[in-house]
């Protein structure tokens, strides 16, 4: 795997399809198929570090034949040549001992050699989707954090808006579905020392998610434009989602795919829900595509 560099990606410009050079086909654990690496793609890869949003499904066509693309995962070649995909990865994205790669998973792959060429087409329709869910947890984050910025007794770190960040203090996990984003955040003992009050949380459930909803509505019938900043085509490249709010252009890191505008967007609307011991909060944020 000597011959492998970090792949060079152009999701991050909303491309969905593109031609690449193969330069290697990895069998991946049994059952699972092959890997498949080329030197530029549009597929978006899951991340195994912090596995929000999942990858890219599609076809690769190779010699006129299209192979289905199942799934788009990060893999990686450590610095004495071994290969891991996924999970199986030791170290987080972007360690410099290792090289990135997206990895594009097919049943078979056979049919596809090192050095060949071949065109790859990402699912449009379900990129949209998952992109439309990425930007509105995106959204969301930023009105939960305002909703609840009077909950705070202690300095917090604040997010681009000012708010105290909420989301970032507390989240436990983020997930990116076709339908919605689902994001749970932990209301612990952590939380409390850093200045979080969750007292009266559960009867303010109502009050807030009007709040937070009512905020989405705003910002969306602004149509601001959004787009991902990069400081170059690597997969390990840092890229910052921006979105040209009314009140101040905000930036958030992150590595997935989005909307250009919030008018591509109907509607948005969050649901905040508290577990019974009053420990977790979960907000399910749905987006309606106009």
């Amino acid at each position: 795997m000597a011959d492998l560099t970090t792949t060079l990606v152009t999701f991050p410009a909303g491309a969905t399809s593109g031609t690449a050079t193969v330069l290697a086909v990895r069998p991946l654990a049994a059952g699972a198929g092959a890997g498949v690496v080329v030197d530029t793609t549009p597929f978006h890869p899951l991340d195994h570090s912090w596995p929000d949003q999942p990858g890219d499904t599609g076809v690769l066509v190779a010699d006129g034949t299209e192979h289905a693309v199942t799934d788009c995962v990060t893999g990686g070649v450590g610095p004495e040549g071994e290969f891991a995909v996924g999970t199986d990865i030791p170290v987080r994205r972007g360690d410099e001992t290792w090289r990135w790669l997206a990895v594009h998973v097919l049943e078979d792959g056979s049919a596809v050699q090192p050095g060949q060429q071949v065109e790859l087409r990402v699912d449009q329709s379900r990129r949209a989707a998952l992109s439309a869910s990425h930007t509105g947890c995106h959204l969301m984050a930023l009105a939960l954090n305002e909703a609840l910025a009077d909950r705070w007794r202690k300095e917090a770190r604040t997010d681009g808006l000012g708010h105290p960040d909420f989301d970032s203090l507390a989240m436990d996990t983020s997930r990116i579905g076709l339908d919605a984003s689902t994001d749970r955040y932990r209301l612990g003992k952590s939380l409390r020392k850093k200045g979080f009050d969750p007292e009266g949380l559960r009867e303010a459930l109502p009050e807030l998610t009007a709040a937070v909803n009512a905020r989405l509505a705003g910002w969306l019938a602004e149509d601001a434009p959004v787009r991902i900043d990069t400081p170059g085509p690597e997969l390990t490249a840092r890229r910052q989602w921006v979105c040209e709010l009314p009140e101040k252009t905000i930036e958030i890191s992150c590595g997935g795919t989005h909307l250009h505008r919030l008018g591509e967007l109907a509607s948005l609307t969050a649901e905040l829900s508290l577990s019974e011991d009053g420990t977790e909060l979960v907000v399910v944020t749905t987006p309606k595509r106009a």
